[in-house]
This record gives structure tokens, C-alpha cells and sequence, in this order.
């Protein structure tokens, strides 16, 4: 069997993102928002992990979206981040193109997998 990219793209997502929280709450004292990304963000990849051992295609697929829904709310608390200076566009560029990169592959792997 190969590699499962948007698993281990979506577990160096969630290592970023966790470090991104702990910087956020030590540096610049913001805790409600970069919690949420944490929630948010941390949830992709279990999902994707939960969807591994799905007990059908049905349930594969509800867990996918539901990991896409997860990665999209990611997606605005990141922009929130950015546009209120808790980020600035060097930091907000680095995260946010691997959340656009897990996303666009979750989207298509719902979209096939609806497909098929």
C-alpha cells in the first residue's frame, strides 16, 4: 500500500498549528481565537484517521466531509488571525497554504469518493 498523503499532510498541519497556539497564547497573549484553530485544526486529521477504519463508504465519506468542514473552519480562524494582527502575512502565508493544500485534497477525495 503507498503513502496516505493527507494523512501525514494533515498531521504536519496539525504540528503547525499546534505550535501556532502555543506561540499565540505565550507571545501574543490571544487565547480565544487560536483556541478554535487548535479545535479546528487538530480535528482534520483525526477525522481523516477515524475514516481509516470507516465501517462503510458512507460513513468514509461523512467522516471526510466532516474533516473538510473542520479544515475550512480552520481556514477562517486563520484569516481572523491575520486581519485582526495576530498573525502577520509571512506567518498567516506559511500556515495557511498547508490548510489550502489538505483542503484541496479532502475536497477531492469527497468528490470522487461521491462519484464512485
Amino acid at each position: 500500500m503507498g503513502k496516505n498523503i493527507v494523512k501525514e499532510k494533515s498531521f504536519k498541519l496539525a504540528v503547525a498549528i499546534v505550535e501556532l497556539y502555543k506561540y499565540l497564547k505565550e507571545e501574543k497573549k490571544e487565547s480565544v481565537m487560536s483556541r478554535q484553530l487548535l479545535r479546528s485544526g487538530t480535528a482534520v486529521g483525526a477525522l481523516i484517521r477515524e475514516a481509516e477504519h470507516a465501517e462503510s463508504k458512507k460513513d468514509f465519506i461523512h467522516k471526510m466531509s466532516i474533516a473538510l468542514k473542520e479544515c475550512n473552519e480552520s481556514e477562517y480562524w486563520l484569516d481572523l488571525l491575520k486581519h485582526t494582527g495576530f498573525l502577520n502575512s509571512a506567518e498567516y502565508e506559511l500556515i495557511q497554504a498547508q490548510n489550502r493544500e489538505v483542503l484541496r485534497l479532502l475536497i477531492a477525495i469527497v468528490k470522487s469518493s461521491k462519484a464512485n
